[in-house]
């Protein structure tokens, strides 16, 4: 049954789990380009097996970002569009594979690739084509390489939004990233100082990654804050994101260094949630990419833990890092 344009979700496969764990109440959890389709997938489900389907309305941003009260509520859940993460013996993760075709956008990139020895990268949706994209490119001459990334990583050659392990296990001079929009390229680009060539299945685009406008953004973030003394640490309550005991480490190392700093939990980290709160900068812990697409409509700066690092002293500014949640 075809529900959403260019991904596939086997409901067939759905249904069959559910009348097999004879669940009675089901849960459905999908990011927002997905949503649209969230009551076709409930109706489908119940009128195919006997279960109460109920539908997350909370914003979903990856894997990380499970909703706890839909999972003590129902029997299972199915969570659509990630790959599996946080290990709930009741999670389903459906990770919705794209069946584009992409053999265009990758004769493209292959034109505008300027190394020889090419990383190979995508989101979770396309990993099952990178073998595809790897006979194209040896075909034209490239060496090609696909890492496997850290424990947080399901698939070879597969990033998320705060993990670029799979980048970092392998040498090359370039990385080809395939997938839509900036922020995962970007976040490569910035974890490991080569060059990203961006391929986008979805609008047949292929570009380089200029890093220059967003160095600028955090580098201006960073003066901004280097006179400040008072600090939020943010820790979220989201089970894939909560770093408390980061938190915890660079608060007292704020402290020792003078500053006031206290730790604030939340489970989504919104510039309303933040007006109240008399700081001079707020240091994120959860998701990195909070600080990087978000920062300007916060009513004070957005750190990184490493760019905190720096005001605090303790890290140069040649060392700075892109903010990972590694394993």
């Amino acid at each position: 049954m075809k529900l959403i344009e260019n991904f596939d979700i086997d409901l067939e496969s759905i249904v069959n789990m559910i009348v097999q764990e004879k669940a009675t109440k089901v849960g459905l959890q999908l990011p927002e380009g997905f949503k649209r389709q969230a009551m076709k997938i409930a109706g489908y489900i119940e009128d195919n097996t006997d279960a109460e389907t109920l539908i997350s309305g909370n914003p979903c941003y990856g894997a990380c970002d499970l909703d706890m009260q839909l999972i003590k509520d129902t029997d299972l859940v199915f969570h659509f569009g990630h790959s599996r993460l946080e290990p709930f013996e009741n999670v389903v993760y459906v990770e919705a594979p794209s069946h584009l075709d992409i053999n265009g956008v990758v004769f493209q990139a292959a034109d505008k690739l300027k190394g020889k020895r090419i990383g190979l990268l995508t989101t979770v949706q396309h990993v099952h084509k990178l073998e595809e994209v790897r006979k194209i490119l040896e075909e034209k001459g490239f060496e090609t390489i696909i890492g496997k990334g850290d424990g947080r990583i399901v698939h070879p050659g597969q990033v998320l939004g705060c993990n670029f392990s799979a980048a970092y296990d392998i040498t090359c001079e370039e990385y080809l990233y395939i997938g839509g929009g900036k922020f995962h390229p970007l976040g490569i680009a910035l974890s490991t100082g080569k060059p990203v060539l961006c391929a986008n299945p979805f609008t047949s685009s292929v570009e380089h990654i200029d890093l220059k406008q967003i160095m600028k953004q955090r580098y201006a973030a960073i003066a901004k804050t280097m006179e400040g003394k008072r600090f939020c640490i943010l820790v979220s309550t989201k089970p894939g994101q909560e770093r408390m005991e980061l938190a915890r480490n660079i608060r007292d190392i704020a402290r020792e260094k003078g500053k006031e700093a206290s730790i604030v939990t939340m489970d989504l980290i919104t510039p309303d949630q933040l007006l109240q709160f008399q700081t001079d900068a707020y240091v994120n812990t959860a998701c990195p990419r909070i600080a990087i697409d978000e920062a300007g409509r916060f009513p004070a700066p957005m750190l990184t833990p490493p760019e905190f690092e720096i005001v605090l002293g303790i890290r140069e500014w040649e060392e700075l890092v892109f903010d990972e949640i590694r394993e």
